[in-house]
């Protein structure tokens, strides 16, 4: 699937209202991928944008030490939007800002662990999506953090994907699979 590039802010272009506010999406602490799922869900809902302009974005590492996920508004001929309820930045946040300040220097990483994204569209995320959220207990099977009151999310195919989200291998899952950099070039406003 090959993805729109992001054009940069013209001085003639105006922004859009945001899609989303932050008071009004629904928000579990440590569930960034539910929390993604929702704000998918709510553009659906919501039809205020078309879904296939919106992106969830899975960063994680070929070692899947780590993983975060954020929302992306392809904004068309404006900078793309990035949509993350764990940050104190801006909501949404113009992309290049986003990067400058979520994101340290990829020089400080050692190369195994290093950044990749997962970006695959909102309405794919909608309907291949699935967690039975076992990650998220201990051997006792108790909560190491508590989950969102909603059932969990769950496809006739699948009970527990989350995985094939979380892994930067391009024969799993769903999406384009980036390097910081192709991310960052493929979505900022100016190529680096």
């Amino acid at each position: 699937m090959s993805l729109p590039k992001a054009a940069g802010l013209g001085s003639g272009d105006e922004r859009r209202p945001p899609a989303l506010i932050r008071e009004e999406c629904a928000y579990t602490r440590c569930y960034c991928e539910e929390n993604v799922w929702k704000l998918c869900e709510y553009v659906q809902k919501k039809r205020q944008y078309p879904l296939e302009e919106w992106y969830a974005v899975f960063i994680s590492n070929d070692q899947k030490m780590d993983y975060h996920v954020i929302l992306m508004h392809d904004c068309g001929g404006q900078q793309c939007e990035v949509y993350d309820l764990d940050t104190m930045l801006p909501f949404p946040c113009p992309f290049d800002i986003y990067v400058k300040e979520a994101f340290h220097s990829e020089d400080l990483i050692r190369p195994a662990f290093r950044r990749k994204m997962r970006v695959l569209r909102a309405d794919l995320y909608l309907k291949k999506f699935a967690s039975d959220r076992s990650h998220m207990k201990d051997a006792h099977g108790m909560w190491r953090m508590p989950p969102p009151s909603y059932p969990c999310i769950q496809t006739a195919e699948a009970k527990m994907n989350l995985n094939d989200f979380i892994s930067m291998n391009l024969a799993v899952g769903w999406g384009d699979v980036y390097t910081f950099t192709e991310f960052t070039q493929q979505f900022g406003s100016t190529k680096q």
